[in-house]
């Protein structure tokens, strides 16, 4: 991996794990809670590809496993969140550029549900049997609920952030931005950024006609 894909990973997550132990853990909200450090992995996959996905999860993963207050096994969420990002990197947007929030919300989902259920699946070969008492249906339904819920205002600026750190062209022209204000507004991901080119446009030739009608008056 780059540096520059180390470091603002890193500091992203560490941010993301801080926000998640300090904040969303304690909202005793029913059901799952709010999974931060899952999005900004999938967001980062997304990005830079499964591999660095699947290192980025697993450095991810291991802070959470280590992190107070962690009951479970270290290495436990490091191997969830390593396979999460990798099959995330796998939907990497054909030369980065996003036409739709359709495909980032589609895996959003997948990803709460498969660490969910991986989570579980792995809790169990080691004897935790904590999902079976809050029940696992319950627990991925509002895993989901609350990570699609929470990714439109995380997602799209990780994103956007990772570009940017990446000196990608596609940052530089607005189309990430714009791909976030469409999913924040309307969530169909339509390109803002070039409706007001458009208006940009009108406007300057409307300024042109304007100014070529005032000529024509003092020519007379």
């Amino acid at each position: 991996m780059k540096i520059n894909r180390i470091l603002l990973s890193a500091a992203l997550v560490v941010v993301a794990l801080v926000v998640q132990v300090s904040v969303l853990s304690r909202l005793q909200l029913p059901g799952a809670v709010p999974d931060l450090v899952l999005l900004t992995v999938v967001a980062l996959a997304l990005v830079y590809g499964h591999v660095s996905g699947a290192l980025i999860g697993f450095g991810a993963g291991l802070l959470s496993d280590l992190a107070p207050p962690a009951d479970h096994a270290a290495g436990r969420y490091a191997l969830v969140l390593c396979v999460i990002g990798y099959v995330a990197g796998l939907f990497r947007p054909e030369k980065g550029q996003l036409r739709s929030a359709t495909g980032p919300m589609a895996v959003v989902v997948a990803a709460a549900l498969g660490s969910t259920l991986l989570y579980a699946a792995v809790g169990a070969l080691v004897g935790d049997t904590a999902a079976r008492h809050v029940g696992l249906g319950f627990l991925l339904f509002t895993a989901a609920l609350y990570d699609l819920l929470l990714a439109p205002f995380t997602v799209p600026a990780i994103m956007a952030l990772a570009r940017r750190a990446e000196n990608d062209p596609l940052a530089e022209t607005g189309t990430a931005t714009d791909v976030s204000s469409g999913w924040l507004s309307s969530g169909t991901g339509l390109r803002i950024g070039a409706q007001r080119s458009g208006l940009r446009v009108k406007a300057a030739r409307s300024r042109a006609s304007r100014a070529g009608r005032i000529k024509g008056v003092k020519r007379l």
